[in-house]
């Protein structure tokens, strides 16, 4: 999943912190994400797969299907 975090970001063209002032958090708070730290809350993983237009299943590595239903 950390990896997956990492390339939906990198491919949108974001740093961590334009991530995270998106969710309303710290940067070191979403870097804990990305590196499987902490587990991410399910209203957080709602908000990444609206941002990033695809599907929890794909944050969650359950699907490859980058595309949501």
């Amino acid at each position: 999943m950390m990896n997956r975090l990492r390339d939906l970001r990198e491919d949108a063209d974001l740093t961590q912190t334009q991530v995270a002032k998106f969710l309303g958090m710290s940067q070191t708070g979403y870097s804990k994400y990305e590196t499987g730290e902490n587990d991410i809350p399910t209203r957080v993983l709602i908000q990444l797969a609206k941002f990033y237009h695809t599907s929890i299943d794909y944050i969650l590595c359950v699907s490859d299907k980058r595309t949501p239903l």
